[in-house]
């Protein structure tokens, strides 16, 4: 039969199948007005009149998770790397201040693993529900002879809106403004490379109690999802005027994220002593012998969202900001400065890291 010869070059399009039927109630549990996060079709649908919108501009994202989808794999994990997927690329969406809509997915591989697939949607489904966003549609290729057996690679699109007169980075950045950060839980999804290395280097496996973290293994600690910021950034630009700009703080870290929401002739002073260093990042500095200028441009070091503020109505952000849970930190201001954009470090990184 046709069918059996496709499956024995490597394609199964009844596991396709099967993985359909097993995320289809995880999917259908991400509904919001505007979609009914039905799948099966040829493409997915989202009303933005029944969301509420009249006259909104669009945003949209992509993004992968990196290396990390290796950790998963290798540690046989695949609950929480559907989170990140998510969060990589709604966090960009909040950033221009712009409310997630809806989501779609696409997973390769060599061979598909029903099972396996299903545990990955199930993240980006939970992702999904706690940011308020559609999962409307997805892809799943199975490419043997592209993929090693058991490998998998993911890419993650999402779709927002924002009210033309609310778009961010606003126009009014200026001297005097205040830099905050919000706290990260972790590496996220940047750096895994690097942090993949020095693992190796450390002669350490995925399964060894985490150096920094004792009561954890290695690949657990390093899989911890990337933070959600969408629900604590939409309430602090609806709950006040002091949001001028949202950085996402991901591959290129400070140096190359914050400059990207500030106007010519400004720059952001921060001091690197204020950021809350988490022990992740102290022990990857040392034991891959990193400086801080390569750990500022490839980690989040503790902070994966910068926000600019208004000074008259800081304390009103920082408030809206902490209520709906974010550890926030003082960073700095916004300083007068010729030319492009850029970021002017005061102060070092607490790096010191100890065997405990």
């Amino acid at each position: 039969m046709d069918e059996a010869r496709y499956a024995a070059a490597g394609v199964d399009i009844d596991a396709g199948n099967r993985l359909v039927e097993l995320i289809k109630p995880l999917v259908r549990r991400t509904a919001r007005a505007g979609a009914d996060a039905e799948i099966g079709g040829f493409g997915g649908l989202f009303d933005l009149k029944a969301a509420g919108f009249s006259d909104p501009l669009l945003v949209a994202a992509t993004d992968g998770v990196g290396t990390k989808v290796k950790i998963a794999v290798e540690m046989s994990r695949h609950d929480t790397i559907g989170i990140d997927l998510v969060a990589m690329s709604v966090n960009d969406l909040v950033a221009q201040g712009a409310e997630p809509l809806f989501f779609l997915d696409y997973f390769a591989c060599g061979t598909l693993d029903p099972a396996v697939g299903a545990a990955v949607v199930a993240g980006i489904a939970a992702a999904c529900r706690k940011v308020h966003c559609a999962l409307i549609g997805g892809e799943t290729a199975e490419m043997p002879g592209i993929y090693q057996a058991g490998d998998y690679d993911l890419a993650g699109f999402a779709v927002g809106a924002v009210a033309r007169d609310r778009l961010l980075p606003r126009g009014d950045i200026a001297p005097g403004d205040v830099v905050i950060g919000l706290a990260s839980s972790g590496v996220h999804a940047n750096g895994l490379s690097l942090a993949r290395r020095i693992v190796a280097e450390a002669k350490l496996g995925w399964d060894a109690p985490a150096p920094f973290e004792p009561a954890r293994s290695l690949g657990e600690a390093l899989l911890t999802p990337t933070r959600l910021y969408v629900k604590s950034c939409l309430a602090a630009l609806r709950g006040t005027k002091a949001v001028k700009a949202l950085a996402h703080i991901t591959g290129g870290g400070f140096v190359d994220n914050v400059p990207r929401v500030l106007p010519p002739g400004v720059a952001a002073a921060l001091d690197l002593s204020r950021v809350p260093v988490p022990p992740v990042f102290k022990w990857l500095a040392t034991a891959g012998a990193v400086g801080q200028r390569e750990m500022l441009r490839t980690f989040n070091c503790g902070i994966g969202m910068v926000a600019v503020l208004d000074a008259s109505a800081a304390e009103a952000a920082r408030e809206q900001f902490a209520v709906n849970g974010e550890t926030v930190v003082r960073l700095g201001e916004i300083i007068a400065a010729d030319g492009e954009p850029r970021v002017d470090f005061r102060g070092r990184l607490d790096l010191s890291w100890q065997a405990a």
